[in-house]
């Protein structure tokens, strides 16, 4: 009977000790789950339309849209972009802590001074990023965000073929889906239910 007593002591008090230890590893976020790299997105470093040196800390705080184009496009770059100021105007107040986020696929071309003229002539609102690079450069981004940009045609007025998705991105600098080439209205509706978790 003592014996039995003392094994159930014995047995209480180990119990209360894996309690302990596992709320000690919970409190000290041990048993939380890692999180894991992300599949879009990443690393890079850049320069902004000052010329100033960015890296990927500038998409945190704050969501994003990031897409990649070049300022010689005849018909896509400047379509999203309008499509996102437009979005970033009637999400009014929601859209203040949304910034839009211009990586160029054409680092040869597209200079700091360029991308800045570019941004202006479209009525990019203020806080709006411009990126470029070295070649080397933009391609570490090209391939974080598994874009796609590849030169087409030769002299002075090639072209580049590139991907025409718009990244979003949380406040954490992370992936969170893609925006199509859509209206706005639409881009607003998948903008605000990210947002809100949904």
């Amino acid at each position: 009977m003592l014996q039995n007593r003392t094994r159930l002591i014995l047995w209480a008090a180990v119990a209360l000790g894996l309690v302990v230890t596992l709320a000690i590893a919970a409190g000290s976020g041990l048993l939380r789950p890692r999180e894991q790299p992300a599949a879009v997105g990443g690393p890079f470093s850049l320069v902004d339309q000052t010329g100033r040196p960015t890296t990927e800390a500038a998409l945190k705080g704050h969501w994003s849209m990031v897409f990649f184009g070049y300022t010689y496009c005849p018909d896509i770059c400047p379509g999203t972009l309008q499509n996102l100021i437009r979005a970033k105007d009637q999400l009014g107040s929601k859209g203040k802590d949304v910034s839009i986020v211009f990586i160029s696929v054409d680092p040869a071309r597209d200079r700091p001074a360029v991308i800045s003229d570019w941004l202006e002539a479209n009525g990019a609102p203020a806080g709006t990023l411009g990126l470029t690079g070295t070649q080397d450069q933009v391609d570490v981004a090209v391939k974080a965000y598994k874009a796609v940009a590849r030169k087409s045609g030769e002299g002075a007025d090639y072209q580049m073929d590139h991907s025409t998705v718009v990244y979003l991105m949380n406040p954490r600098g992370r992936f969170v889906q893609a925006l199509p080439y859509a209206l706005p209205d639409e881009i607003v509706t998948q903008v605000k239910a990210a947002k809100r978790g949904d």
